[in-house]
């Protein structure tokens, strides 16, 4: 299927789902035919203040585990109403997840507050997937979930793949660890404070800010990929964020010019992690 086509499907499917399908049973039985297709485990995890929905591979060795972190998911239902669930519609950093192009073991996470309402929704609030969706406790619970899940694996570094709020988070936690060969951003809000302003957004009060802990990352190879014709973030904001990083970090922006925030990135996944270079990291 060429990039165009996937393209057109994609926004049909979204429509589909925007119009009569976007009910949170709905949304989790996307996800479950997604896991099923491919044969991952699923686990709840009890991680910090949170429980978070995780799954991965079981079948696969490696000292490197690859960690895929969704994005902030059904956050609003309009520009000022926040949404009662975040879970996400389109689980893009899922489906990342699902056609990662390496042999070692790969886990996935939702953020906090996703796929667990109400039955595990603990402490779950909406300021936690709205101004305060990148807090302290949002970060910790992100790390304690991975910290299980290296246990699980038998791993002893974890390489951080993040889709759009993911990504913020994949700096914030990796900004916090000693464990993290690498770090992948798609399409990921990586200047906070210049995105809010630039978008003329509310200040994210209460959320740490990924430039803040630029220095604490900048020695992790790092590739952060941005979509020209994404409006929703955008290239700009990655390199807002690219320039505050020492001229000889190991990172580098990669942008694909037919790409927005969501098109094209699962259908082209395994070429574009392959372009990183960092597999060598991994496997």
């Amino acid at each position: 299927m060429n990039i165009q086509a996937h393209r057109l499907g994609g926004v049909f499917i979204l429509l589909t789902m925007l119009l009569g399908c976007a009910t949170p049973a709905s949304r989790t039985a996307l996800r479950d035919t997604l896991i099923q297709k491919a044969g991952w485990k699923t686990e709840l995890l009890s991680a910090g203040a949170f429980d978070v929905f995780s799954v991965r591979t079981t079948s696969r060795n490696g000292a490197v585990l690859t960690v895929y972190l969704e994005g902030d998911g059904y956050a609003y239902m309009t520009p000022n109403r926040i949404s009662p669930d975040p879970t996400p519609i389109n689980p893009l950093a899922l489906r990342l997840a699902i056609a990662d192009p390496g042999t070692g073991p790969v886990a996935y996470l939702a953020r906090a507050c996703q796929y667990v309402m109400p039955d595990h929704g603990r402490n779950c609030a909406r300021p936690y997937w709205s101004f305060k969706r990148y807090a302290p406790e949002i970060v910790d619970n992100a790390n304690l979930a991975i910290d299980a899940l290296k246990q699980r694996t038998s791993t002893t570094k974890i390489m951080l793949v993040g889709y759009s709020g993911g990504g913020a988070l994949a700096v914030l936690v990796a900004a916090h660890r000693d464990d993290v060969a690498g770090i992948v951003t798609v399409a990921s809000n990586l200047d906070l404070g210049y995105w809010t302003r630039r978008d003329d957004l509310m200040p994210l009060e209460g959320s740490l800010d990924p430039v803040d802990f630029s220095d604490r990352v900048a020695i992790i190879p790092q590739v952060h990929f941005s979509g020209a014709l994404d409006t929703t973030v955008g290239p700009d904001v990655t390199r807002a964020y690219m320039s505050l990083l020492p001229q000889d970090a190991p990172a580098r922006m990669i942008t694909k010019p037919t790409f927005d925030h969501s098109c094209c990135w699962a259908v082209s996944w395994p070429e574009l992690f392959k372009s990183t270079g960092l597999q060598t990291f991994r496997d």
